[in-house]
């Protein structure tokens, strides 16, 4: 298998969790089991400590130390586990006693890996529109300086270069910060997309109008010209396919660029609320030293995040020169 398919299977996985999370998180959002703070992971299993067979189980933890949160496992008593039931994939046939927390659950008692999947949403989504956002605003701007030239080419270069210039994340966390604390998840995640949209649009803007600038002068452009082509089907059906591999290539670089970006305004406290799910919210939460000496399942959003921005470098590499091939 190429290391594309591989990149391609993450990235795959990584949208499919994200779209399936209501059946694969084993519990709600807000769903707290106060006796287990800080549990660990709880391991399927099929086969117990006297070798025999079984469907599959889980063992319930057992709370040893209160103070230090440390837990072990009573491996005297098994809880089956239950497939496709209240519209969920597996879940534990005793929630009350043996919670399924497949990757251990959080300073508040909540399933880490039901936040993960729904965290996934959240930001994945987040990313995807603000590239898309960058995309058509810079696609826009850049096709327009390049084909028209003279003052508007000047004055759309020069707005963007003043955006370029200026810092990325620090004009993210500045006109973040600008705005109320206190705002919805829907608001954030507008104003977010948007934030993201303005910062990326000089990057794309700028490769487009260089290829629309050099496509525009080969015979193709000045023979549909010729034949009575208006400016915008020339601009339109002709030159801006010529940029459809380059876009594709930025969108690939944007995206890991604003999940990261996300979880880094979420990590300082500028993302999303405490209420809603996603990677840089969950990290947020684990922003504490025992989270990598006690209790490392709390940093799997940033796991999450390597896969994804890995995943979609692979998928989206470049293919080498056929003389390098």
């Amino acid at each position: 298998m190429t290391t594309r398919r591989v990149g391609a299977a993450l990235v795959l996985l990584a949208a499919a969790a994200a779209f399936a999370a209501p059946a694969l998180a084993p519990h709600a959002l807000d769903q707290r089991f106060v006796a287990l703070l800080n549990a660990p992971p709880t391991v399927p299993r099929l086969v117990d400590d006297r070798g025999a067979w079984h469907l599959p189980f889980i063992h319930p933890w057992r709370l040893v130390n209160q103070l230090e949160q440390t837990y072990e496992q009573d491996r005297s008593t098994r809880v089956r586990l239950v497939w496709f039931a209240n519209r969920r994939l597996v879940s534990s046939s005793d929630e009350a006693r043996a919670p399924l927390l497949l990757l251990g659950s959080d300073s508040l008692g909540r399933d880490v890996f039901s936040r993960l999947v729904y965290g996934a949403r959240t930001s994945l989504g987040l990313a995807a529109v603000a590239s898309l956002g960058a995309i058509l605003l810079g696609g826009t701007l850049g096709a327009t300086a390049g084909y028209a030239g003279g003052i508007v080419d000047d004055l759309l270069m020069r707005a963007s270069d003043f955006v370029l210039v200026l810092p990325a994340m620090y004009v993210a966390l500045g006109l973040r910060s600008a705005l109320p604390l206190v705002l919805d998840a829907w608001t954030v995640f507008a104003f977010l997309a948007a934030i993201f949209a303005v910062i990326g649009t000089p990057y794309v803007a700028r490769g487009v109008r260089a290829i629309v600038r050099t496509e525009a002068r080969l015979d193709y452009a000045s023979a549909a010209a010729a034949l009575g082509a208006g400016h915008a089907r020339v601009l339109v059906r002709h030159l801006l396919p010529a940029a459809r591999g380059f876009l594709v290539v930025e969108a690939t670089t944007l995206v890991p660029a604003f999940i990261v970006a996300e979880a880094t305004l979420s990590y300082v406290g500028l993302g999303f609320p405490d209420g809603v799910s996603s990677w840089g919210t969950m990290l947020h939460e684990a922003s504490s030293i025992r989270a990598f000496t006690d209790f490392p399942w709390l940093l799997s959003p940033a796991a999450a995040m390597f896969v994804v921005v890995l995943g979609l470098n692979l998928a989206f590499q470049h293919r080498p020169p056929l003389s390098q091939a």
